[in-house]
């Protein structure tokens, strides 16, 4: 079994309020746990005193600084490489959490094939579920993840989810780094933790869903509000075409250039999204890194013996709820 001990990596991008607002929280949750625990930030060249806060009000955090901003998946990856301990607790800098939060989830890590765990995600205010376990399935040529539910036995730990939330995920430190952490393809932001996921899925390491672990989330207060919302579309839309690229095999794999152009691309064009045009175009930029990450996919899978595919996934997460009482949100 597994040693718990912890390493809480956070991302920070000018968010010195969130900081302030958030981390005692954090501090709570791993003094409650009792166990060996790191807390690393990674600033990404905040302009506010994010800084300066964490070494005034937090010296015994490990603060990581980059040289100019570099987005999400590199400014993580930072962490990724520093952290010693046996998980990694992947967290955004604007979740509050339970002080129990991590109770239920350390007996997932008592299987050798569990990737990771994810807890349950509410508003900030506690009025809704904003994430919980979610399934995978296929839209035309499309890989969809939005589709949230949760089982209603309180004592289910079975519960699949195609992916963990880059905002809550606990996951394996040494099967984290042999996946080499989030795919900095993706950079600034956006389908990173979908990614992250789906390849350790097809390396034959599952993904968890618990939903008594609870935090609550001042949803996109790390991006949104600091970006202009043109731009964010530009970037994910960009970034699905790259998924979408990387992960279709087959026939849906060799269709996908004219589905993207036809069914994705120009109807945005028409209806004046003039962004989309932005978004394919560095799509295609990004083919030589994309036949890299299609590879490393394909070297993995070797390495661990795995021969699962997409559609293996798809089916394994819809076979395990077949037979359970679950709740679709």
């Amino acid at each position: 079994m597994m040693k718990k001990s912890l390493s809480v990596i956070i991302p920070n991008y000018n968010g010195r309020h969130l900081l302030e607002a958030y981390l005692p929280s954090v501090l709570q949750a791993v003094k409650k746990a009792a166990v060996p625990y790191e807390i690393i930030v990674i600033d990404d060249g905040s302009k506010d005193q994010s800084v300066d806060f964490i070494k005034q009000h937090y010296p015994e955090i490990l603060l990581l600084i980059n040289d100019k901003n570099r987005g999400f998946s590199y400014t993580c990856n930072q962490g990724i490489k520093t952290a010693q301990y046996a998980l990694t607790f992947l967290l955004n800098s604007d979740v509050r959490l339970t002080e129990d939060y991590f109770e239920q989830q350390w007996k997932y890590f008592q299987h050798e094939d569990t990737f990771g765990v994810m807890g349950r995600i509410m508003s900030a205010d506690g009025s809704k579920i904003e994430d919980a376990a979610r399934i995978l399935f296929r839209k035309g040529c499309r890989l969809k993840a939005n589709r949230f539910y949760f089982s209603t036995d309180p004592n289910e730990e079975s519960t699949y989810t195609a992916y963990l939330s880059g905002a809550n995920a606990l996951v394996d430190t040494k099967k984290l780094k042999k996946l080499n952490g989030f795919d900095e393809i993706y950079s600034p932001f956006s389908s990173e933790d979908s990614d992250l996921c789906l390849r350790a899925w097809l390396v034959g390491w599952k993904c968890y869903y618990e939903h008594r672990s609870i935090c609550f989330h001042q949803v996109s207060g790390s991006t949104k509000t600091q970006i202009k919302s043109e731009f964010i579309k530009k970037i994910y839309y960009r970034n699905r075409f790259i998924f979408h690229k990387i992960h279709l095999n087959g026939f849906r794999g060799w269709i996908w250039p004219t589905y993207l152009l036809l069914l994705e691309v120009l109807p945005k064009l028409i209806l004046g999204k003039s962004w989309m045009m932005t978004s394919y175009k560095e799509y295609l930029q990004h083919i030589p890194q994309i036949k890299a990450s299609r590879a490393n996919i394909v070297s993995l899978k070797r390495k661990h013996g795995s021969e699962l595919n997409v559609q293996d996934i798809i089916d394994k997460i819809n076979h395990s709820i077949s037979n359970k009482n679950v709740v679709f949100l």
